[in-house]
């Protein structure tokens, strides 16, 4: 019992967890495993997040969306965003982006920034819900305002746009920096529009190429069209390392 209550307390710290599930992931698997039977509510939301992953353990979508209902009645916030996810995309059930909305509005107005991000998306988009781009932006604001990077970068976008509100570039242009300081590929390449835009090409550049690093294909894709009818040649010529980071990610 004692070798038990230290493998539990081991899975529910951050860091432990993370090094047991980099060093070994059976055992971290088992461990969260054991401690969610235990009725320990954040090993269930870990659990259902693994089932999903398949790390450590075979990739269940199903039992993954149980374990998260599991938690989410529980008032686990993150269990309730990722039951979201699931009817959003479909995995381990059909997708429901109406559903999917419910879970998101009630981990949003609980506080969880992932929520206000996912439930603006379905609102800008009209997906589960009626679409209503002033309440998306109020989400994005409020994630945003809460360090949510990807929110930071899209509140940018309807700032620079004036899209449901006054038009304010010199805001837009902090949100978006603020986005790629936070680590977002997508606030990263707004922030180096913006500053390419300016004249500030080098730095404009670096912005480019940690965008390159984390983004994944389809932004990939779709960033190497912009970057292709670019007018600064040194901006122009990213494109092709686009185009062959995404060639290289799909090939994994």
């Amino acid at each position: 019992m004692a070798d038990f209550r230290l493998r539990r307390e081991e899975v529910l710290d951050g860091e432990r967890l993370k090094s047991m599930l980099d060093e070994s992931p059976a055992r971290a698997a088992q461990a969260i495993l054991m401690a969610a039977r235990e009725g320990e509510i954040e090993a269930q939301a870990l659990l259902g997040q693994i089932l999903l992953d398949g790390q450590g353990i075979a990739q269940d979508p199903s039992l993954a969306l149980r374990w998260f209902g599991i938690a989410a009645r529980q008032g686990h916030l993150m269990a309730r965003n990722m039951l979201g996810r699931c009817h959003e995309h479909g995995w381990g059930c059909s997708a429901d982006a109406s559903l999917a909305a419910r879970h998101y509005r009630i981990a949003a107005e609980s506080g969880l920034d992932w929520a206000m991000y996912n439930y603006a998306n379905l609102l800008a988009t009209g997906r589960g819900v009626n679409k209503d781009q002033a309440l998306a932006l109020s989400f994005y604001q409020r994630a945003a305002h809460l360090g949510h990077a990807k929110s930071m970068n899209l509140l940018g976008r309807y700032l620079e746009e004036g899209r449901v509100c006054p038009m304010d570039l010199r805001a837009a242009r902090d949100w978006y920096r603020r986005s790629a300081e936070g680590g977002d590929f997508r606030g990263q390449f707004s922030y180096a529009a913006v500053l390419a835009h300016t004249g500030h090409i080098d730095e404009a550049l670096g912005w480019l190429r940690k965008a390159l690093a984390d983004g994944n294909p389809k932004f990939l894709r779709v960033a190497c069209k912009a970057l292709s009818a670019a007018d600064h040649p040194q901006i122009q010529a990213m494109a092709a390392d686009y185009k062959g980071r995404a060639d290289q990610l799909e090939t994994l």
